[in-house]
């Protein structure tokens, strides 16, 4: 159990914990939750053992004498020529000592007790646990072989993960751990954390991860931490109803104050009344305060129209496409893109899923076949390594600007805006922007010159809950198409219609959804150790993914277009009875139009409300709709 009790930590004198307690029973998986720079990789490192509060304690109980206590991944990515497998063995602090006492003990007895210890941990099957938990998160065989730092360095990050939790700590510490990993990787770990038995907090903007893989979430706000059962729907849910409740509260003892204040302004000098005005300003005194709830600021995003270009915007016929000469990455290319695909990506990382973007994308030429592209088109592609070529020193808006010479200030101040920038976050250096901002600066650039098209690669990692929100609905918005790469199942059910699979050196429309992608994969994994053909195995998953996917599809498909359609109807809505109220509030308005052009306006502004009632509800019923075949089909994956 985890104890956390009246907490204070400061960071240059300004408390980051003031005062905050929470208590995680054992066994118990929590996800740790907040907006960006509020503290939460601090609490990891206060967990940890990295840093000590400045009042109050954090306790462990039940962790005395244990290895392996508290576990977590350091920040440096490891390196060396060790492998990935030996990497992972050596996480294992007393299996690695216990072997090497074994080598160099001439002790008959101590010999034995060694042994035994070994054979109580299960040491001698430990390489095979290794390779699992590596191949889990992407590492095939011959990767597993190779020096480590012959690996990029969010491969490195993977394997320091896969030595975590193969350390199997009492206490695991997770640190956004899905940002390392592709979708297959994300669904293996959260498989892994929800038959982790030790405890765990996982601080992650991931969605699925956190209705799926914890018991519990711990929400830092205000400096306090407070705790949620179940995941993080219901934690929105229950978090919703708290500051709904508040805010009542808070406006009905503002107006009990009110009221006092009234009587004590208004008999403040009658002697007659200086007993009951004594008795409300003591009244007042005693009255605590209720603050309302904090006002958070909502995440934006927005992408530019372009204008339309006659289908198809790209094709490809037989196209083989790769870097070295003689040696596709990817051959047999026959797929076509229109102005309102909205595709996803998937397959292990390695088969080309980046490849294939960067064809459709042109930034790669096709070394056989066919690539056609319509004339104008303009593409914007968000690649992983995009953030990590902003140059520090050049404020947002100097980044954006070089890209729009000649534009007006208020243009690019516009664009910056369109994704959050506001303000001062406008002329501040990209080095002293938070991860999610640089990322909102990068998906700017990206989108400076109108594209027709946007090819997003893995574009949430530095995005907390509410901007992953913001970007879902700014897709749907977007007139173009889409390509997506991402570990995001919430990201990529909510914005593509259609998925597909690079696979075998080739790429290929995928019959089925997110769900019968993870029960392949899931029969795919399971195939070796079963013994069966893994052939067989993946044509019987793939029949059984079709049989399956055309009832989901048919369930989903109609409240999937009319969530977007309400979603557009209720922005069209509301911004035409914003324009109205405008105009009834302008006394201009009074003296200019006549009785019949008031009375006009009015029944308009009747008819616009009744129609956002009336857009919000389909949108609620759809969005019920699809939350129900959701909680289904992840019923069915986990069974």
């Amino acid at each position: 159990m985890i104890r956390i009790r009246e907490m204070t930590f400061r960071v240059a004198g300004r408390p980051l914990f003031e005062g905050a307690s929470a208590t995680i029973p054992a066994g118990r998986k929590a996800g740790l939750v907040g907006r960006n720079g509020t503290g939460k990789t601090t609490l990891l490192r206060l967990l940890a053992g990295e840093a000590s509060p400045d009042e109050g304690e954090i306790a462990f109980d039940g962790l005395s004498g244990l290895p392996n206590p508290v576990g977590t991944v350091r920040q440096e990515a490891p390196g060396g020529d060790a492998t990935p497998l030996d990497f992972a063995l050596a996480a294992d602090a007393e299996r690695d000592r216990l072997l090497r006492a074994a080598e160099t003990e001439a002790d008959p007895a101590r010999v034995a007790e060694i042994q035994t210890r070994l054979a109580d941990i299960a040491a001698h099957s430990a390489p095979a646990r290794a390779a699992a938990i590596l191949a889990g998160l992407g590492f095939d065989a011959g990767a597993q072989a190779r020096p480590l730092e012959s690996f990029s360095g969010g491969w490195r990050m993977r394997a320091a993960i896969a030595a975590l939790l193969f350390s199997r700590p009492a206490v695991l510490l997770l640190d956004e751990p899905t940002n390392h990993l592709d979708l297959e990787a994300a669904m293996w770990l959260e498989r892994h954390l929800r038959g982790y038995r030790g405890t765990a907090i996982v601080v992650s903007h991931d969605r699925d991860l956190l209705n799926r893989a914890v018991d519990g979430v711990l929400h830092l706000e205000d400096r306090k931490l407070s705790w949620y059962p179940g995941g993080y729907d219901r934690f929105e849910r229950t978090r919703a109803e708290r500051l709904a409740l508040r805010e009542a509260e808070a406006r009905k003892q503002a107006a009990r104050r009110r009221h006092m204040q009234v009587f004590i302004d208004r008999f403040r000098y009658k002697a007659s009344k200086a007993r009951q005005v004594q008795s409300r300003l003591k009244a007042l005194e005693r009255m605590a305060e209720i603050p309302p709830p904090p006002e958070e600021p909502a995440a934006v995003f927005r992408f530019p129209e372009p204008e339309p270009l006659a289908p198809p915007l790209v094709t490809l016929d037989d196209v083989a496409a790769g870097y070295e000469p003689g040696r596709p990455v990817l051959r047999g290319l026959d797929l076509r893109l229109d102005g309102d695909d909205r595709i996803g990506l998937l397959g292990r990382n390695g088969n080309g899923k980046t490849t294939l973007a960067r064809l459709f994308a042109g930034r790669l030429p096709a070394m056989a076949g066919e690539a056609r592209r319509a004339a104008r088109l303009r593409v914007g592609f968000f690649a992983q390594h995009v953030i990590d070529d902003l140059e520090p020193e050049r404020t947002a808006w100097e980044h954006l600007a070089r890209l729009l010479p000649g534009a007006p200030a208020d243009r690019v101040r516009a664009r910056l805006g369109g994704v959050g920038l506001v303000g001062e976050r406008q002329t501040t250096p990209a080095r002293n922007l938070s991860g999610g901002e640089r990322a909102r600066l990068a998906i700017a650039l990206v989108a400076h010159g109108d594209p027709h098209v946007l090819i997003l690669d893995e574009p949430t990692n530095h995005l907390d809950i509410d901007a992953r929100d913001a970007l879902v609905r700014a897709l749907n918005d977007f007139a173009g198409a889409v390509i997506v790469i991402s570990h995001d199942r919430r990201l990529l059910e909510l914005t593509v219609d259609r998925l597909w699979l690079v696979a075998g050196g080739t790429a290929r429309p995928f019959d089925g959804d997110l769900a019968d992608y993870e029960s392949a994969l899931r029969a795919e994994d399971a195939a070796p150790r079963e013994g069966a053909p893994a052939t067989a195995r993946s044509r019987a998953g793939r029949r059984e993914a079709r049989r399956a996917a055309a009832g989901r599809r048919e369930e989903t498909a109609g409240p999937r277009r009319a969530a977007r359609e309400a979603e557009a109807a209720l922005e069209r809505l509301s911004a035409r009875r914003a324009d109205l109220l405008e105009r009834l509030a302008d006394p201009a308005t009074y003296e200019e139009a006549g009785t019949a052009r008031l009375k006009a306006l009015m029944l308009e502004k009747d008819t616009v409300e009744r129609g956002i009632a009336a857009a919000e509800a389909a949108w609620l019923e759809a969005s019920e709709a699809l939350e129900a075949a959701g909680s289904r089909r992840a019923a069915e994956a986990a069974e």
